[in-house]
């Protein structure tokens, strides 16, 4: 699979996650079935910020919620600034209440079907 396909695919899974909700690198790389790809994920985020449609990346933490990708942001608060907005709060870095807020598009897209 060559970079920039898998790039559009996380991008569409990207943008169909709901405000209000979050997930994970790991979980995108393993519902487009490159479980191993978490971190490919990641660099998708980071080419998001140039990406047209705006790509929702503040919705993708690691997989204990964490904000890892706040750096890749225009500034170290903007990650959690949208993600305040929309309903989910961050203490330290790490989102509250994770599990209530997590997106699994292999169970959320599979009951839209």
């Amino acid at each position: 699979m060559d970079r920039v396909s898998f790039y559009e695919q996380v991008f569409q899974v990207v943008t169909l996650i709901p405000k209000g909700r979050v997930t994970s690198y790991g979980v995108i790389a393993a519902y487009l079935g490159a479980k191993s790809s978490s971190r490919m994920v990641g660099y998708a985020m980071h080419d998001a910020a140039r990406a047209e449609p705006p790509i929702p990346a503040h919705r993708v933490v690691n997989r204990n919620g964490l904000l890892t990708g706040k750096f890749h942001f225009s500034s170290p608060t903007k990650m959690q600034d949208l993600l305040k907005n929309e309903g989910i709060e961050v203490i330290d870095d790490k989102i509250v209440n994770f599990k209530k807020h997590f997106w699994d598009p292999a169970i959320e897209l599979d009951l839209e079907q």
